[in-house]
């Protein structure tokens, strides 16, 4: 009872995602090509944005590790050019957070703030 009241001293176990690292726009001509045989999914992030940092936690703690798709991450506020490539690329108004999921060289589904945790990522794997 004391456990849940006040909480177990234990460390909670971190999920690591296998988040790769979106850092130049180069990357976006080679996630184009690889999402006519893999679903590609981009993640942006503002890391100075509380309301992201928690979508990006709930987008963790819902990640099927085993889901068949290459997972970016994009820290835009360092990489803003590769965030508006991706933009202008993809035709989708760049938010922030902002998850885009591209299949077949375009963007199949996206969403900003919390509807990005109501994309079923299965539907498209």
């Amino acid at each position: 009872m004391f456990k849940k009241l006040f909480g177990s001293k234990e460390p909670k176990e971190e999920k690591i995602l296998p988040w790769k690292q979106l850092t130049t726009v180069d990357q976006l001509n080679v996630i184009e090509k690889l999402s006519k045989g893999k679903t590609q999914v981009i993640f942006k992030h503002s890391t100075r944005c509380g309301i992201s940092r928690m979508v990006m936690n709930q987008f963790v703690s819902a990640f099927d590790v085993d889901a068949n798709l290459d997972l970016y991450y994009l820290d835009l506020l360092s990489f803003r050019d590769v965030s508006s490539e991706a933009g202008f690329k993809f035709q989708v108004m760049h938010q922030s957070p902002q998850l885009l999921v591209i299949k077949n060289g375009v963007v199949v589904s996206h969403a900003s703030h919390g509807a990005i945790n109501e994309i079923d990522l299965a539907k498209f794997v």
